[in-house]
């Protein structure tokens, strides 16, 4: 915010964009690589709540690393390489991001109770508000939004 004194602009400090909180993580396919992606999550939401003052409850943390594991997971099964866990976060919203190495894009199946196994996109796109899927020059990009503040 901007305040006038007999014609002077005085900033007030408030005007500055403030950049979110972004940490990255690559792993390597190795086992636990799944585990090391949700505590490195964990410890995200934790620098959150800190920096950030982000208000994020259980139910909430818990539908981050829900996203987590099942996008992690998904690059592991489904590319031939390393992939890249990506946060971004502020006090409203947390983004998760994962590369990986293959051009194939995820598909979405049809609701089915009975079918084993292929839930994982199904279960991001129902905690998070908003799911993206892209090719980039590596392989693929998959995005998910969650919002912090929901109740």
């Amino acid at each position: 915010m901007i305040y006038h004194l007999d014609g002077a602009v005085i900033p007030t400090g408030f005007d500055v964009p403030v950049e979110p909180l972004r940490r990255a993580a690559h792993f390597t396919g190795e086992p636990g690589c799944i585990a090391e992606a949700r505590a490195f999550a964990t410890r995200f939401l934790e620098q959150l709540r800190t920096e950030w003052c982000a208000t994020i409850d259980e139910r909430v943390g818990g539908a981050v690393l829900l996203v987590v594991s099942e996008l992690v997971t998904n690059a592991d099964r489904h590319s031939d390489g390393p992939y890249i866990l990506e946060l971004e976060g502020t006090d409203a919203s947390l983004t998760v991001m994962v590369y990986d190495s293959s051009a194939t894009l995820p598909r979405v199946f049809p609701r089915n109770p009975e079918r084993i196994g292929r839930h994982g996109l199904e279960i991001v796109r129902a905690l998070a508000g908003e799911v993206t899927v892209e090719r980039v020059p590596v392989g693929k990009r998959v995005r998910a939004v969650v919002h912090l503040d929901e109740r």
